[in-house]
């Protein structure tokens, strides 16, 4: 991608339904367990709706989220890999050596002693399944936002992207069966394997299809680009109603085991928080001391604190069935990421100063094609 090309395919800044999507996320579970109070056979006959682990329903809605992302990612922008070393180690590093193990220590911590008193055995094994799917994903799609509003380098942050993609088809199952495999969790490797192919393989050339027969028809650069960019901008509204359903579901299947323990998404959120901040300070710090730009630092620290929660959603839901504790995590993470994302985004802006002027070989201030929630 051609620094010119990079400037039309700016991403524009949180909307006001992004900016308060976890309110809206919020709303979508009271809903949900509304309905699932409400209509108990309904949502029954939604999760029979199913083939070898995997729900019909859910995987419209996962492919409904994760498509318009991966249209937007540009591969041929790895060639620009040597351009930023150091927040490339910093950010692979971060998400695929720590991230995942960090996520699933806190998992044990918290769920198997901290709050031993308060949750049942068996349920504390599904939460930290959750916990581990959410740390072995790191973000691909909302990175570019919050690149975007900490003005960070527009093809680093395609590049990380893009390479993240890539090893997430490779790492992705095996951390997560070692993770599984050290928690004492069954590990149905076939189900883990065809859920990645499905979430992952499958959208990703899928997407990479499509973004080719777009510049095709408008032609490479600026034009290409642009087209790329309303195509992803239609497809948002879909994305984001795929999430919001995939919340009223999972909620209306989780509706009685939460009202019977009303503090169960606090206790959830707890470890998510912690290992957000944790991860961040991490990424942020050894950008600090290895004195990389504060364009490459923000974003690099920010693609391991936020998470591919789409993917996790959808493997946890194959892995152990909607109305497991594992899929109940994965949404928790929905809600408190959007406003611990921000606050870092601030901080991050506060703290510009503290690191070295960016580096002026032509970049765009800002990021890439209009991104989708995740």
């Amino acid at each position: 991608m051609t620094d010119s090309s990079v400037d039309t395919a700016v991403a524009s800044p949180l909307s006001v339904f992004e900016r308060y999507l976890s309110l809206w996320v919020l709303l979508c579970i009271i809903a949900g367990l509304g309905l699932g109070t409400l209509l108990p056979d309904t949502f029954q006959q939604l999760a029979a709706l199913e083939y070898g682990s995997v729900n019909f329903v859910v995987a419209v809605l996962i492919w409904f989220m994760v498509y318009p992302m991966m249209v937007s990612v540009d591969f041929t922008s790895l060639k620009r890999m040597h351009e930023r070393p150091k927040g490339l180690v910093i950010t692979l590093v971060v998400n695929w050596l720590i991230k995942p193990f960090t996520m699933a220590a806190l998992g044990v911590l918290f769920f198997e002693v901290i709050f031993a008193d308060l949750i049942d055995p068996a349920n504390a094994s599904q939460y930290i399944a959750g916990m581990i799917l959410l740390g072995a994903a790191p973000c691909t799609a909302m990175v570019f936002v919050w690149s975007q509003l900490t003005r960070g380098d527009a093809n680093y942050t395609l590049v990380q992207v893009s390479l993240n993609d890539v090893i997430m088809i490779f790492a992705f199952a095996p951390i997560v069966a070692l993770l599984l495999g050290v928690t004492d969790i069954s590990v149905p490797w076939a189900t883990l394997v065809l859920s990645v192919v499905l979430y992952v393989v499958i959208p990703l050339v899928a997407g990479a299809l499509t973004r080719m027969r777009l510049i095709s028809k408008a032609g490479p650069g600026a034009r290409g680009e642009a087209r790329v960019t309303r195509f992803t901008s239609r497809m948002k509204p879909l994305s984001v109603l795929g999430l919001l359903a995939t919340v009223v579901l999972l909620f209306g299947f989780q509706g009685q085991v939460i009202l019977e323990k009303p503090l169960l998404i606090a206790l959830i959120a707890i470890p998510l928080l912690i290992q957000s901040y944790g991860i961040f300070a991490i990424a942020y710090a050894a950008a600090y001391l290895w004195r990389v730009p504060f364009n490459v630092a923000a974003p690099c620290a920010l693609i391991g604190t936020s998470n591919f929660f789409e993917l996790a959603v959808a493997v946890a839901i194959g892995l152990f069935g909607l109305n497991s504790g594992a899929a109940l995590v994965t949404v928790v993470g929905v809600l408190v990421e959007v406003p611990v994302m921000l606050s870092l985004v601030a901080f991050a802006n506060k703290t510009s100063h503290w690191f070295p002027a960016a580096q002026q070989t032509g970049q765009a201030a800002a990021v890439s094609p209009d991104k989708e929630t995740t």
